[in-house]
């Protein structure tokens, strides 16, 4: 064989190797695997000019292949990331598996849940650092007292638009009238209805947690048959902690925590309020707000309570308090800690009637998210029927839709408590929506408040001081 032909067969051979070696690395490419790529050159055999003049031709649709392929491994949809900020191991669990439950049946987007961090001004702090920086999920939960705040400062979108082109939107009226009258409130026309700035991911109550053992014991009524019989008020509630309080050193008649919606409860059980009627200015030093913080105060004062600011949950748990005051969302933990005899009653009436807070938080829309319609969809899938009451199952909430009773009947079902309906009932009992404050500063408001309270509640400052500088201190907080 001469040179010139050794060369040339040389370099023909050189050529081939290299085409396989490409083909090679575009499969492997496109699915992660070189096997089929391997398995396709051996079928392949003998007929290399040909594949190789079809690779020419139809080079582009190889390529688009390709990316198809990329989509479907990925869910054939956009990426969505979503979180809430739950509680315990037992919530992450309950979320983790509504997020696949909606990932497998929805072909539009692929779901990744972020469970947030602990309670308090932490989450929403972190979610404004990651809003500004432009790496906050497309879609988050936040308490309703928030709303307001993150929406004046153009961190979330008004849904309105999309809500009106949806076909999955059930409407505003599928929710309960309280939180929808903030979450639809227009600040430029002072109007509710007008914008939508997000879904309840789910509403709660305050009630009683009783130890019937602690109660059976003292010899005192049971409170839930002084509520059936409409004669459970401050009165007979008191009388009931005194004589819980009397059976021993290291029993407390009554416990609850230290925020702000505690004191609250008996500033408008008393017939006050925090604000005026149009929530443009502070009302806590209104006659009937003193007239309930004065009653607080004297129950901390007789020491029938676990101390103001201590966590009460911990001691209650131990069989060591009579009454604690608490939402829905205590339940998980007193079912999986108690090992009393326990139940719930509704709060007991105060001057002003009968009181409660009606508890809720938003799944909202991140403002820079690259699939506004998708975020939306997925805030409706996240609040329908089906997912509120897999996530009332729980026990830590009541389900926000009222278009359909079967989750409420289910959600009384939900034992322990034997008594849910304290729940329900307090939903329909002149409950104060929590809510945001769109001509002030909620935070601000809050910062300040607590202290002062605190202050009253230790005997650090009297009833009469309070009153007469207050809202000085508060009024500050709304805008001019």
């Amino acid at each position: 064989m001469s040179r010139l032909k050794l060369l040339a067969i040389i370099a023909l051979l050189a050529l081939i190797a290299a085409a396989c070696s490409t083909d090679e690395a575009d499969d492997s490419g496109d699915d992660g695997s070189g096997d089929d790529a391997t398995e396709e050159a051996a079928a392949e055999d003998d007929t290399a000019d040909e594949d190789a003049d079809a690779a020419d031709d139809d080079g582009g649709e190889e390529v688009e292949e390709g990316d198809d392929s990329g989509d479907e491994a990925s869910g054939d949809g956009v990426a969505l990331r979503w979180r809430t900020r739950p509680d315990n191991q037992a919530e992450i669990d309950v979320y983790s598996g509504v997020s696949e439950d909606i990932d497998s049946a929805w072909d539009a987007a692929t779901l990744e849940y972020e469970p947030g961090g602990s309670e308090g001004s932490n989450y929403q702090d972190v979610l404004r650092t990651e809003l500004a920086s432009g790496t906050a999920p497309d879609v988050f939960w936040i308490p309703g007292t928030d709303v307001a705040d993150f929406a004046q400062r153009g961190l979330i979108l008004n849904l309105r638009d999309l809500a009106s082109g949806s076909d999955a939107y059930a409407g505003d009226d599928a929710y309960y009238e309280g939180p929808m009258e903030f979450l639809t409130y227009d600040p430029e026309t002072a109007e509710s209805s007008e914008a939508l700035w997000g879904l309840p991911r789910d509403v709660s109550t305050f009630a009683l947690y009783l130890n019937l053992d602690l109660i059976d014991e003292a010899g005192v009524d049971d409170p839930r048959e002084l509520a059936e019989a409409g004669e459970w008020n401050w009165d007979t509630f008191r009388a009931t902690a005194e004589a819980i309080n009397d059976l021993g050193p290291e029993i407390q008649g009554f416990g609850m925590n230290n925020w702000w919606a505690n004191p609250g409860y008996f500033i408008n059980a008393a017939g006050g309020s925090f604000f005026t009627d149009d929530r443009t200015a502070c009302a806590v030093d209104s006659e009937e707000s003193i007239q309930g913080l004065e009653f607080m105060q004297r129950l901390y004062g007789d020491e029938l309570t676990v101390p103001y600011g201590e966590d009460a949950e911990p001691p209650y748990l131990a069989g060591n308090v009579g009454m604690f005051m608490n939402g829905r969302w205590a339940t998980p933990g007193t079912r999986a800690s108690a090992s009393f005899d326990w139940d719930v009653v509704k709060l007991p009436d105060g001057p002003g009637g009968p009181s409660n807070w009606l508890f809720w938080g938003a799944y909202v829309v991140n403002a820079e998210t690259e699939h506004p319609e998708e975020a939306f969809e997925l805030v409706t899938r996240l609040t329908s029927p089906e997912v509120q009451t897999q996530v009332a199952e729980l026990g830590a909430n009541i389900p926000s839709r009222t278009d359909d009773e079967e989750t409420i009947d289910q959600f009384l079902t939900y034992t322990p408590p034997e008594n849910n309906q304290a729940f329900i009932n307090g939903l329909s009992e002149d409950p104060t929506a929590e809510g945001p404050l769109w001509e002030g500063n909620w935070p601000a408001f809050d910062t300040a408040l607590a202290p002062e309270i605190e202050a009253v509640i230790a005997g650090d400052r009297s009833l009469d001081d309070f009153s007469a500088n207050i809202c000085d201190t508060l009024d500050a907080t709304f805008e001019s």
